[in-house]
């Protein structure tokens, strides 16, 4: 159990019938993932999106290049050390020095203070860390003031041969916080040290289909170990190609997914008594920061999409144009915050959960994307009164996080298997 964090969270009440189910084979569960990882490595890191139904549990994304660890609770930092000690340890256990490879941001404070907290992170594990930037242009080191009064600096990142480095620091292992959106540039490539994550890890390689193809996987496996309907932590999903928004090509083939998968969700909700309306996320295939997605309830709201709609949807992060779509079942989240609608975000470095936070947003509803704008953080907080999950108590408050804990797991299981299934032969053109 060590490796989930006690926490509380906005959800208050008993357990539900799937996390009862969860804490009751808690030690099955645990044996069952020990198994696993021998087979598969972990990502570095990675955060998952949750969402909770009352009646389903299920991840809606998986990010492998994690950028909100300054959003998590300081508490768990000791947690984040630890962890990364483990994943270091199995690149190179002789590793001291390691430079860490951001997004090319330098107005966006926030996210490079997550830039800073994995640098402290990396540091307390006992590693030197610089900060090579790839960003155009930036020839001689630059200090960021950051909004904790901290500052961040930002170096040239520069290659010798086949080594990756900034001035006077040669590093044993290279760590990326950007996800190429845009491409893999060529100062990347057939790099000697170990690079995490891999290249093909990258947006420029990812599809988000493969990942849900694998966590299906791990999904129907993991459900039939503990007894359960796969559906209730598995959502289903459609990858529809060759849409071109901006000239309304694919619509026929998107709305045909749409239907499919909306009579899929209606025959579940009527097989166990579920009241509610369906509905299905259609996003990019590829791409993160929450661009690109919308809410649909019937198959004619893709169709003859006006100007300002297909707008949103035809271009993702860098301007990279939306080729392909994932449909994706809609899961209701019943998590609030003050009263706002929230979603739990669980982060993991190797297989450990380390922590996590509710992404809230007072401006979208409980069957919206909540990664857009007027969204906050609001950090998990350790829990007093109980020690662990423990069945025999409902009322635990970390029973409902180690709920969490598993099905984010079984996203970072699936995270393993889609990697391995990708060939790093498949990854595309230059940046």
């Amino acid at each position: 159990m060590s490796a989930v964090p006690r926490l509380t969270t906005a959800l208050s009440g008993p357990p539900l019938a799937l996390e009862n189910q969860l804490l009751a084979q808690s030690i099955g569960i645990e044996q069952w993932f020990r198994g696993q990882w021998q087979d598969h490595a972990p990502p570095f890191y990675g955060s998952v999106d949750l969402r909770n139904s009352v009646y389903k549990l299920a991840p809606v994304d998986t990010n492998l290049f994690p950028g909100g660890f300054n959003n998590l609770n300081p508490d768990f930092h000791a947690l984040c050390v630890q962890a990364a000690l483990t994943a270091v340890e199995k690149i190179c256990p002789d590793a001291r020095d390691a430079l860490l490879i951001p997004e090319n941001h330098t107005r966006n404070l926030f996210y490079l203070q997550n830039v800073a907290t994995i640098a402290r992170i990396l540091r307390h594990a006992g590693m030197n860390v610089r900060i090579g930037s790839l960003l155009p242009g930036l020839t001689e080191a630059m200090s960021v003031d950051l909004p904790n009064g901290k500052k961040l600096k930002l170096e040239p990142l520069k290659r010798s041969g086949n080594r990756l480095g900034v001035d006077g620091f040669d590093p044993c292992v290279v760590l990326l916080n950007n996800d190429l959106s845009a491409g893999i540039p060529d100062i990347l490539r057939n790099v000697e040290q170990p690079l995490f994550p891999p290249l093909h890890a990258g947006w420029a390689v990812r599809r988000k289909s493969n990942h849900f193809a694998a966590y299906s996987d791990v999904a129907k496996e993991f459900a039939q170990h503990i007894g359960i309907d796969p559906w209730f932590i598995n959502p289903y999903f459609e990858m529809c190609g060759k849409i071109n928004f901006q000239e309304r090509q694919g619509e026929e083939c998107l709305a045909g997914y749409v239907s499919e998968i909306l009579n899929d969700i209606r025959a579940k909700y009527k097989e166990y008594g579920i009241s509610d309306d369906p509905f299905v996320i259609i996003k990019a295939d590829a791409g993160t920061y929450g661009m690109g997605i919308m809410t649909v309830k019937d198959a004619s709201e893709v169709v003859g999409l006006n100007r300002k709609q297909r707008n949103k949807m035809a271009v993702v992060k860098e301007g990279m144009q939306v080729q392909e779509v994932l449909v994706q079942e809609g899961v209701y989240t019943v998590e609030t915050v003050r009263d706002a609608v929230a979603e739990p975000v669980v982060y993991t470095i190797d297989r450990f959960v380390v922590g996590g936070f509710y992404r809230v947003n007072m401006q979208r509803g409980k069957d919206q994307n909540l990664n857009a704008p007027g969204m906050q953080f609001e950090p998990l907080a350790f829990a007093e009164p109980c020690s662990s999950p423990d069945p025999e108590d409902p009322d635990c408050a970390p029973n409902r996080f180690y709920a969490y804990g598993v099905i984010a797991r079984l996203a970072l299981l699936a995270a393993s298997i889609e990697l391995e299934r990708t060939e790093p032969s498949a990854e595309p053109a230059t940046a």
